[in-house]
C-alpha cells in the first residue's frame, strides 16, 4: 500500500507496522493451507482474498474519500494496480506449488535491490553507496536462504523473486506518480479500488488460457473451480484470510501516517522471522539452517539504513 502523510509519531508507527507484520504472517499461513487442504487454485484464492479484503476495507476507503480518485494519470494508476495484483498471483502460486513460508517471505527481501535498479534506470535517481550496499547485503541474505550452492536455485525459488520484482515495479510507479504530484491519499485509494478488478482480470485470463491451452498453464495455477467458494472450514479460513489482508492494509496505512518508511523498514522486516515461526509452529515447515543467518542479514541491512538516515542532517524549518 502507498504511504499516507506522516504525522511524526514513530513509536506509534512501529507498533502498527509490527501488527501489520503479524497479520501478514497469518495470511501467509492461510495461503499455504487453502490450496493444499481445500483444493483452491492460487488464482481463485487471490481473487476471493481481495474481494473479501475490499469489503472490509470500505471504512478506510470512505474515510479517505472517493473524491481522492480524481487523477490526471489514470493509465499509470491502472498499470500500477495490475502489476501489484500480478505480484500477488505469482506470490500465492508459490504456496500452491509447495514453497515453504520461510523461503517465500525471505526471498521477497530481494525487492529493495529491484527498486534501486528501477529508480535509477527509469526515474534517474542517484542512489547513495550506503543504500546500495544495504540492498546488496539484504539480497545476499535472501539468496543465502534460497539454498544456492546447497539445495540449488529452482523454479520454486524463483517464484517469490519474480513477485518481489513485480512489487518493486509497483513501488517505482508509486515514486513516479508522487513526482507527478499525486497525493498519498490518491495513491492509497486508487490501489484499494483498482486492485480487485485486476485480480478478476488475471483470474479470467488464466482460466481462459487453461481452457484454450491447458498444457501451457502450470499445475495449481488454475485448477478446480476458481469462482466457487469452499464450504465449511475452508470458507471460514478464506474469510479469515480476507479479513487479515484488510487489517494488514489498514495497519500499514496507520503506520505510514505516523512514521517515515526508513524508520519503519526494520519493523516490517520482522515479518521474516514471524512468518518463519508461524509456518514452523502451525504447519510443521521447519526452516533450513540458512534461514536464520539470512534473515539476520536482511534485518541488519534495514537497521543500518535506519542509522544512516538518522544521522543525515535535516533541512531547517522556516517560518
Amino acid at each position: 500500500m502507498s504511504q499516507l502523510s506522516s504525522t511524526a509519531r514513530p513509536g506509534f508507527g512501529a507498533i502498527f507496522m509490527l501488527a501489520a507484520s503479524l497479520a501478514f504472517a497469518g495470511t501467509n499461513a492461510l495461503q499455504s493451507v487453502l490450496p493444499w487442504q481445500f483444493g483452491m487454485s492460487s488464482t481463485g484464492m487471490a481473487f476471493w482474498q481481495y474481494v473479501i479484503a475490499t469489503v472490509f476495507a470500505l471504512p478506510l476507503i470512505l474515510r479517505i474519500g472517493l473524491d481522492k480518485l480524481r487523477t490526471a494519470h489514470p493509465l499509470v494508476h491502472e498499470i500500477r494496480a495490475f502489476v501489484s495484483a500480478l505480484g500477488v498471483h505469482v506470490f500465492v502460486y508459490g504456496f500452491a506449488i509447495g514453497v515453504p513460508i520461510w523461503q517465500m517471505v525471505t526471498l521477497l527481501a530481494t525487492g529493495p535491490l529491484f527498486i534501486i535498479l528501477g529508480s535509477g534506470l527509469f526515474l534517474g535517481e542517484r542512489v547513495s553507496a550506503a543504500r546500495l550496499g544495504a540492498a546488496l547485503v539484504g539480497f545476499a541474505g535472501a539468496i543465502l536462504v534460497s539454498g544456492v550452492g546447497t539445495e540449488g536455485l529452482n523454479w520454486g525459488t524463483l517464484v517469490p523473486i519474480v513477485a518481489a520484482a513485480l512489487w518493486a515495479t509497483t513501488d517505482v510507479l508509486t515514486k513516479h506518480l508522487t513526482r507527478q504530484g499525486e497525493s498519498p491519499e490518491t495513491l492509497t485509494l486508487s490501489l484499494l479500488v483498482l486492485v480487485t478488478p485486476n485480480h478478476l482480470l488475471i483470474l479470467i485470463a488464466v482460466n481462459a488460457l487453461g481452457w484454450l491451452a491447458p498444457t501451457l498453464v502450470p499445475e495449481g495455477l488454475a485448477t478446480g473451480f476458481p469462482f466457487q467458494l469452499p464450504v465449511g472450514t475452508g470458507l471460514v479460513l478464506l474469510l479469515l484470510l480476507g479479513v487479515l489482508t484488510a487489517l494488514a492494509q489498514y495497519f500499514l496505512a496507520v503506520a505510514y501516517r505516523a512514521a517515515d518508511a526508513t524508520y519503519l523498514q526494520p519493523f516490517s522486516d520482522l515479518k521474516l522471522p514471524l512468518s518463519g515461526l508461524v509456518g514452523w509452529v502451525f504447519l510443521g515447515q521447519v526452516p533450513s539452517v540458512w534461514f536464520w543467518p539470512g534473515a539476520a542479514l536482511i534485518v541488519a541491512a534495514s537497521l543500518f539504513i535506519l542509522v544512516v538516515e538518522a544521522q543525515r542532517p535535516r533541512p531547517l524549518a522556516t517560518a
